[in-house]
């Protein structure tokens, strides 16, 4: 029986969604929209889901079930992707699934692979992987902290990829595809959404500040 899914992804500057139909040899890319601008999640989204919607001639009612990137990424990004995969789970009576981000750039890939997303301050988000399957992270470090041995290529934008002196595949960010593929088991019950931050936000309270 296929069903339609929905795919949402904020935690990189790319602000993606599409929609996969599963249940046949394999899952099917109906529609994608992705925005990069890394200060235009909240604007992009749900147009972004519209979007992709009419191009695939569906109507939201026909949404099986959602799944969303969870970082790692910065707080602003990740809270309106899975803000919005939240609502439209609970408005239309259908599960969530969340995923680790990088899961989502590193799925159906073969050998060792590192992928990295910038983190800022110099920083990568980083995580290792076998043939798709995370064997190391995610983490958040300064690239020369980041181990590369037995690693044969990077994922991830081109710039922060290149830092690594490695062989550079062409997957700068999640993709409605991928995030499907980093669903482990679709007959599961979704675990609750837990945004990875990895690092605490640049806020804070006035008695962590010493104010109170």
């Amino acid at each position: 029986m296929s069903r339609v899914v929905l795919a949402l992804d904020t935690a990189t500057p790319a602000v993606t969604a599409g929609l996969i139909r599963l249940g046949g040899a394999r899952p099917e890319l109906l529609a994608e929209r992705i925005t990069v601008d890394a200060r235009a999640h909240a604007e992009r989204l749900t147009p972004n889901v519209l979007a992709a919607l009419a191009d695939a001639q569906l109507e939201m009612a026909a949404l099986a079930a959602v799944v969303v990137g969870c970082g790692p990424g910065p707080f602003t990004g990740l809270r309106v992707g899975m803000a919005t995969a939240a609502a439209f789970g609970q408005a239309l009576g259908i599960p969530v699934h969340g995923v680790c981000s990088l899961d989502a750039i590193a799925a159906g890939t073969s050998g060792q692979l590192l992928v990295v997303t910038d983190a800022r301050r110099r920083e990568v988000y980083w995580a290792r992987y076998r043939d798709g399957v995370r064997i190391g992270g995610p983490g958040v470090s300064a690239p020369a902290d980041v181990a590369v041995d037995g690693v044969a290529a990077v994922a991830g934008p081109a710039a922060v990829a290149a830092q690594f002196g490695l062989p550079v595949i062409d997957r700068e960010y999640p993709s409605a595809l991928g995030l499907v593929g980093a669903v482990p088991d679709w007959a599961a019950e979704p675990e609750p959404l837990v945004p990875l931050y990895l690092r605490r936000p640049d806020a804070r309270t006035l008695a962590e500040r010493g104010l109170a």
